[in-house]
């Protein structure tokens, strides 16, 4: 077995788990109603059948104080008690242990959501938005120790296997904790035994309502780079108080906080495997109580490093689960090679979730969506020929799920290898688990024994001629030429365009641009087309100059919790950001632009040798009209269908291959 340590089991309390994968809490925001249903059923059943050990169910708010998302679970009723017996009955029927995580954000609360005040020890601020928060009275602190354990009984009413108690990321337990957050004087603030006296609270009177045989874990977080927060130290003496006391079974260490959102889900730009190191430090702590690394943990191998090492007893993996429910299973039958990596993008999970959706995942569009499509399986056959033309997103996936479902597939790529974009998109810095991705699509189509044709330009008539059943276009965008601007309309051209020396962000990636010292890149998008491009030209010495109608550089990555760190580095090599301003003219000639500030009208002259227009796209769909001419009927997928980002191009491959028969 390649990983041995991932596989030895575990025994918490009642319940030994077949391995050491959980797939962790997180919000996945289903709920209709506040309740769970057909969707939750089908996502978290899928994570147990792919064989995750320990599966953790998103957060439920203990108090009406605590509500976060429109998705979120209704507090305070046993109404959901049946509607969660479904979701643990199918979790438990396919061998995995499952537990809730229960929480209270303290002053972070959504009071929009809520409607209800924030309440937290001393009457902080919120950092999830720009309110404050009420300061509870002895009263109302016994309330939501009590809300904490009457919601735990209903967990167990419901079948859960335990609850996970959600002290991490500056949450209510952890305000208490936090000298920063309490600055009470009564017996729930000062000394280490009065600040944890709250969590304690919470979880003796948990264990004493439910049993012995019941679960009780915690779950913290690490936040070295914030002053404010607890420091390892300061969290380990924390910890192992609380393990003194046996009064959890084993604790979570994630990373990040509501002080730093940004490592919350950490994307690509920061490093794997980031909470090795407080699990490690609660390691050396505790004495009774199991600790569990989360937090950009990807891989098996990411996971067999850190139990291998003894930096924890248990791992999670997330974001890596939602990319590839059987990530577990595939490891434990030396398949490795066959889990469909998540890249570290975060658009659909969490980049869905910040804009209170449902959640759902670029590489993998079945999450969210198990109920309806069957999981991320291939049950429903057809038989027949498929062709496929273009290999970007949309056709490797169209290609890949057709072939899974039995149907004899040709992808006809007209450029020399598969990708397209999304290709170009895996050469900016950091990105290189796109290029990952698509290699795992070579091998899929390999094993699937669907025919590659690349430096394939088909005309209409030669896909006539193939005689194919079904026929899906997937041809992809170019970049407008016109450069044209949304926030300048009556410019429907560029003015100085034919003077040369502008490029597309597809130009420069594929070096088809040789640009000089100068560059000026104009980020329509507030996306990685236009972001990420900068970042290529100044890592290769360049002095860029980003220049954005928007108020913010990296505006639409903001969702995805990418932007600050993105800034961040930007900033760091030396590029200039110029928002609310667009393009009046360029020079050409080495005189580079005129820049006008769209608050002002005011223009400013930027020098520059070269301009990069990260503009909307424009499809490549002529082909399925050509074909109409001839009788014959195609899809449109991905951006041939619309210019849009890759994850709607994957749904678009997988929706399409469903639908056949």
């Amino acid at each position: 077995m390649s990983y041995p340590h991932v596989f030895q089991p575990l025994t918490l309390r009642h319940k030994t788990l077949r391995n050491r994968v959980v797939f962790g809490a997180h919000t996945a925001n289903m709920a209709q109603g506040g309740l769970p249903g057909a969707q939750h059923i089908g996502y978290y059943r899928e994570r147990a059948m792919g064989g995750a050990a320990m599966i953790v169910v998103e957060p439920m708010p203990v108090h009406p104080a605590a509500v976060l998302t429109r998705g979120n679970f209704s507090p305070e009723t046993d109404a959901v008690i049946p509607a969660f017996r479904a979701v643990t009955e199918a979790v438990q029927a396919e061998g995995a242990v499952i537990l809730q995580q229960l929480y209270h954000v303290g002053a972070h609360g959504d009071q929009d959501n809520a409607w209800h005040p924030a309440w937290s020890p001393s009457g902080g601020l919120s950092y999830h938005d720009s309110d404050g928060s009420h300061a509870m009275s002895e009263a109302e602190i016994e309330s939501t120790i009590g809300g904490f354990v009457l919601a735990a009984q209903r967990c167990q009413q419901a079948g859960f296997d335990g609850v996970e108690v959600w002290a991490a990321y500056h949450a209510l337990p952890d305000q208490f904790w936090t000298p920063f957050s309490n600055q009470r004087t009564d017996r729930w603030g000062g000394s280490l035994e009065n600040r944890t006296r709250f969590s304690r609270e919470i979880l003796h009177r948990i264990r004493r309502a439910c049993g012995d045989d019941f679960i009780v874990g915690l779950a913290v977080n690490d936040e070295p780079d914030v002053p404010a927060a607890l420091g390892r130290e300061a969290l380990a003496e924390v910890i192992a108080l609380h393990d003194a006391e046996n009064a959890m079974d084993y604790v979570t260490c994630g990373s990040g906080s509501y002080f730093d959102f940004y490592k919350l889900m950490p994307t690509f730009l920061y490093p794997e495997k980031l909470t090795v190191d407080l699990a490690q430090t609660l390691k050396g702590v505790v004495q009774t109580a199991k600790v569990t690394s989360e937090s950009h943990i990807r891989t098996p191998d990411n996971a067999e490093d850190i139990l291998r090492s003894g930096q924890a007893d248990l791992v999670s993996i997330v974001r890596g689960q939602i990319a590839d429910p059987h990530l577990v299973n595939k490891a434990r039958d030396d398949r490795a090679e066959d889990v469909r990596g998540c890249i570290s993008c975060n658009q659909m999970c969490w980049g869905r979730r910040s804009r209170d959706y449902w959640i759902s995942c670029l590489v993998n569009p079945s999450a969210g969506r198990e109920w309806e499509w069957g999981g991320d399986r291939f049950e429903a056959k057809g038989k027949g020929t498929v062709l496929v033309v273009g290999g970007g997103p949309a056709g490797l996936e169209a290609a890949r799920a057709a072939a899974e479902r039995g149907f004899a597939v040709t992808l006809a790529e007209a450029g020399a290898a598969l990708g397209g974009q999304f290709r170009l998109a895996g050469l900016q810095p950091r990105r290189g688990q796109i290029t990952d991705l698509i290699k795992w699509y070579e091998r899929q189509l390999r094993q699937l024994g669907v025919e590659v044709r690349l430096n394939t330009y088909l005309e209409a008539d030669e896909i006539a001629a193939h005689g194919a059943d079904h026929i899906a276009v997937a041809t992809g965008s170019l970049p407008d030429e016109t450069g044209f601007q949304r926030a300048m309309t009556h410019l429907a051209t560029l003015p100085g365009l034919s003077r040369g020396r502008v490029w597309s962000p597809e130009d420069i990636l594929t070096r088809a641009a040789r640009p000089g010292p100068r560059v000026i890149v104009l980020d329509e998008g507030g996306n990685w087309r236009g972001c990420g491009t900068a970042w290529w030209l100044a890592e290769a010495g360049h002095k860029v100059t980003l220049v954005t109608p928007d108020a913010m550089i990296g505006k639409e990555l903001a969702r995805s919790a990418a932007d600050f760190p993105l800034r961040k580095r930007l900033a760091g090599l030396g590029v200039a950001f110029v928002t609310e301003s667009g393009i009046a003219e360029w020079l050409g000639n080495g005189g580079g632009a005129d820049v006008v500030c769209l608050l002002t009208g005011e223009v400013t002259r930027i020098g520059a040798d070269d301009l990069v227009l990260a503009t909307t796209n424009r499809s490549v769909s002529g082909l399925q009209g050509d074909l109409a001419d001839l009788g014959i009927g195609a899809t449109l997928l991905g951006d041939a269908a619309a210019p849009r980002m890759a994850a709607l191009a994957v749904h678009d491959g997988r929706k399409w291959a469903l639908g056949l028969t």
